[in-house]
């Protein structure tokens, strides 16, 4: 969602260069998956805004930090005594 005064053609650019630049947290298997609106009314006090709300697969750097650390730890067998 931006508002304020841009034109739509703005808008879109700068969400195809994002999709561009992120790549690798979009799925291809979705088309269309980046949608936006233009308010041509700024909020109060400022010229404009936007507004970002994002479903991506960027967890998936989480999860691959989590488990290169599991991997680390299981290789010195840390821990491993509470369990067995």
């Amino acid at each position: 969602m931006f508002r304020g005064k841009m034109s739509t053609k703005e808008v879109d650019e700068q969400m195809l260069n994002v999709q561009n630049k992120n790549s690798s947290y979009f799925v291809e298997w979705i088309p269309n998956n980046v949608k936006s609106s233009v308010c041509d009314i700024p909020p109060t006090g400022l010229k404009m805004a936007s507004t970002f709300v994002g479903n991506s697969t960027s967890i998936q750097e989480m999860f691959r930090r989590v488990s290169e650390q599991f991997t680390a730890m299981f290789r010195r067998k840390a821990f491993l005594h509470w369990y067995t």
